[in-house]
């Protein structure tokens, strides 16, 4: 027996589809496997350090797991994966640590994109403070086609030889493994994988997708393998995206991931922009809801207020806001993407915010890269370009401001102060947005005096101090953003 880490991977002498994994203390897990082309494998997150043993029909084995220190950087190894709070508006890590989603959408990275790529993709966002990415796992246009290289115009990988023809039997291991290595170097940046299994909108290309197409088995086949895959590290699983929410692969993908996934890592669905985004409501396998407002630069933060309100209740974002210059220079750019994302925050949107990029979600290779829709390109850009977008530091301000704060289950406020947006917390503490500043009236005593004000752009604290008494207002000059802390 040695020391293991915290993620493991064991390559299994036998064909089950199931290994159980039991602590020390009695606690047990329970992982599928998966096959890699040249033997069946499991892996393995431990969530607590010490002894854990494993059986697999007549093999068993055991190792020891090392305890993780607060230095020690990635807080998915510290706190353990994201799961939902307790009361199903936000996320929090394993030992109740708050978190909120702060997302980028790199929709083609996972068959487009290089190690080195994402290496330098990976240290911007994480520098900016994003800690997810929305992916799309395969590219899913059936009538796509170009050269089997990353490095060429047009190229791509390919995961299932037969998805052309709608199907998912026909798996590609070198492409799984390919992927295995940008999925680890995002997570080492902190950075969690949004699985997407097969799309159901739009796609790559607009070329017919597949999510829609494939056999309901085959999809919920293909969500266990990423589980079984992927699942043993941090990930979200979206499990119908850019759909109405009620295609039949859906449902199947949800129930299986449910069924597989020992560690409750978040599964939902993210509609298109047109469709009430409220399917499979009461499904147990449901946690969240997300909305998209399109790819025209309106502000629509009434879609994330409506999604609140349905019951049983689920955690709501708008998935997918306008892209910052797609089809042309100026659309949705700079503050207006920090605007967005503090007003979806605000109106309900707790489970966190969504940032997109012209050129960069197509992981478009070059400013001249042919073949793509120009309604969706950032004119002028290719995905390097792309990331140097303004608005990206805007959004991911957002997770550096809001990084500590009480924010598990807050909830939208309308009544303990005249103002366009703001939260409250469980523990009674006010967080308020106000795009133009301001002073803040308040009408609630139980608002706390002290407060922080801070500028949303660029994180720095204009203002501190304790008011003095519950009835005097917050106080802001006024002219520019600003978020106001009470706690």
């Amino acid at each position: 027996m040695s020391i293991s880490p915290v993620w493991h991977e064991i390559e299994l002498p036998a064909s089950s589809d199931w290994v159980d994994f039991e602590h020390e203390t009695g606690l047990r897990l329970r992982r599928p496997t998966f096959y890699d082309g040249a033997a069946r494998k499991v892996r393995f997150a431990a969530p607590v350090a010490g002894r854990w043993g494993w059986v697999d029909g007549d093999a068993s084995g055991e190792f020891e797991v090392g305890a993780v220190g607060e230095g020690e950087g990635n807080p998915f190894y510290v706190h353990g994966f994201w799961r939902m709070s307790p009361g199903g508006r936000s996320l929090v890590h394993a030992d109740g640590t708050p978190a909120v989603l702060v997302a980028d959408t790199a929709w083609a990275l996972p068959w487009r994109a290089t190690p080195e790529q994402v290496r330098e993709y990976a240290a911007d966002r994480q520098a900016k403070g994003f800690n997810a990415v929305l992916l799309m796992s395969v590219q899913p246009d059936m009538r796509a086609v170009g050269p089997r290289d990353r490095t060429q115009d047009e190229g791509f990988g390919v995961a299932f030889e037969d998805l052309s023809d709608g199907h998912l039997n026909e798996l590609n291991f070198e492409y799984f493994q390919y992927l295995d290595e940008l999925l680890r170097i995002l997570v080492a940046h902190g950075i969690v994988p949004v699985l997407q299994p097969v799309f159901h909108g739009f796609g790559w290309k607009g070329l017919d997708v597949a999510g829609a197409v494939v056999p309901s088995e085959e999809y919920a086949a293909y969500c266990r393998y990423l589980v079984a895959r992927y699942g043993a590290q941090p990930a979200i699983y979206l499990v119908g995206a850019d759909g109405a929410g009620t295609e039949p692969q859906i449902a199947a993908g949800g129930a299986e991931v449910h069924a597989t996934d020992c560690y409750n890592q978040p599964t939902g669905i993210h509609y298109r922009p047109h469709i009430r985004p409220a399917a499979h409501q009461d499904a147990d396998w449901l946690d969240f809801q997300w909305c998209q407002t399109g790819h025209t630069g309106e502000h629509v933060p009434e879609r994330v207020a409506d999604m609140w309100r349905n019951h049983p209740v689920k955690a709501v974002a708008n998935g997918e806001p306008t892209y910052e210059h797609t089809g042309r220079t100026g659309v949705a750019e700079g503050w207006w993407q920090g605007h967005e994302a503090w007003s979806n925050l605000c109106a309900g949107g707790t489970m966190g915010v969504v940032y997109g990029a012209g050129s960069l979600w197509q992981w478009r290779l070059h400013p001249e890269e042919p073949g793509h829709s120009e309604f969706f390109l950032a004119p002028g850009a290719g995905w390097r370009e792309a990331l140097s977008f303004e608005g990206s530091s805007y959004v991911g301000m957002l997770g550096k401001i809001l990084a500590g704060l009480p924010t598990t289950d807050m909830e939208p406020d309308w009544t303990r102060v005249i103002s366009g947006r703001a939260l409250s917390t469980k523990d009674g503490g006010l967080i308020v947005y106000r795009e133009n500043g301001g002073p803040v009236m308040v009408f609630d005593d139980t608002v706390p005096l002290a407060y922080t004000i801070v500028d949303p752009r660029d994180g720095s604290v204009v203002a501190t101090g304790k008011r003095d008494t519950p009835q005097s207002p917050l106080p802001d000059a006024g002219g520019a953003p600003r978020v106001y802390i009470c706690l």
